[in-house]
């Protein structure tokens, strides 16, 4: 993914295996005695599956509810097979078998099921319950992608973009992840504000990246307010207004981002979108220096050495310039 070295697909995909595969764990094992009344119809198997599971009639007994639910699945039943990945996905009866589950995922991504198409890709892209093979990632990926599904649209867009069981093509890279963007998936939109931005698969565009950024910012993500505020200062995609980028600064920093707490800090010193406050520049220096950054420590060194936005401490202006100097700042050192 563009702007950044790890990309988020590898990142999100080796959450989804954990946490969507054990959602579809159709693990059968095909080893064990069937000794299932062969004249009971589907929707009997189902039926008999949730009273077990219910509690109706009987004492409930997931083992014997899984054994119904394989009966009603053999039979190549969708709504079975899902029912099943769900007491596996409660660990309830028998232990996941995830290159067994892998048979069920594929039965029920081959009826044309979205979320098993999605799992099925997740698997062979990790090699999670089968042999690694990102082309057959890439094959189901894309028919749970043309269903509408964001996530395999995002991936494949990130397969697409880093040439992953498919020759590199930023264009196409471009196109999945603007389907999923559509939808408001988040790193899709941050991906294509990304590209945007490079110029690459798309033509450099500030308007679209300050547009996909804030659709981004909007749901909390630091790093899209912190560029957002940056594009606002410098005016990227936008008139430059201060006002603005001290709000998506402000936003950033009160989540903790050190560097838009040492920008406000700036900001409110000079007077930039926001009346000049030495007080809250001292506020906002203060708590970017108590996170390490060099440069605010010293310059909250001279703020108590002066008694710049609030009272004159000479020790803790002390205590300022050598927690700078410490961090290899040669001007902190010549003031302690």
């Amino acid at each position: 993914m563009p702007l950044f070295k790890n990309s988020f697909a590898k990142q999100i995909i080796a959450f989804l295996v954990t946490a969507t595969l054990p959602l579809l764990s159709l693990a059968i094992d095909f080893n064990q005695p069937q000794s299932l009344d062969s004249q009971v119809n589907v929707d009997s198997n189902i039926n008999l599956k949730n009273m077990y599971e219910k509690d109706k009639g009987e004492e409930i007994d997931f083992t014997k509810a899984g054994q119904w639910d394989k009966k009603a699945a053999s039979q190549v039943n969708v709504d079975s097979n899902i029912n099943l990945k769900n007491m596996y996905e409660k660990d309830k009866g028998e232990e996941i078998d995830f290159t067994k589950a892998g048979q069920w995922v594929e039965k029920v991504a081959n009826q044309g099921n979205i979320d098993a198409q999605f799992v099925l890709g997740n698997m062979y892209y990790s090699g999670h319950g089968v042999e690694q093979d990102f082309t057959k990632a890439r094959h189901w990926y894309e028919k749970a992608a043309n269903q509408g599904s964001p996530d395999a649209q995002f991936v494949l867009g990130d397969m697409y973009y880093s040439g992953q069981g498919v020759e590199q093509d930023f264009t196409k890279a471009g196109q999945w992840y603007e389907k999923a963007a559509n939808q408001g998936y988040m790193f899709a939109q941050l991906a294509l504000g990304s590209m945007y931005y490079l110029n690459e698969g798309v033509e450099q565009d500030f308007t679209k990246v300050r547009h996909w950024y804030e659709k981004v910012a909007n749901q909390g993500n630091i790093d899209a307010q912190v560029i957002l505020g940056s594009m606002y200062e410098k005016g990227q995609g936008a008139e430059q207004d201060f006002t603005k980028a001290r709000h998506w600064y402000e936003k950033a920093a009160n989540q903790g981002n050190i560097d838009a707490q040492f920008i406000l800090g700036s900001m409110y010193e000079k007077g930039q979108g926001a009346e000049q406050d030495f007080t809250k520049a001292r506020h906002w220096y203060e708590k970017a220096a108590n996170q390490g950054y060099m440069i605010a420590q010293f310059i909250l060194g001279v703020m108590y050495q002066n008694g710049i936005g609030g009272k004159k401490d000479i020790t803790t202006a002390k205590e300022w310039f050598w927690k700078s100097c410490m961090n290899g700042n040669i001007d902190g050192c010549d003031k302690y």
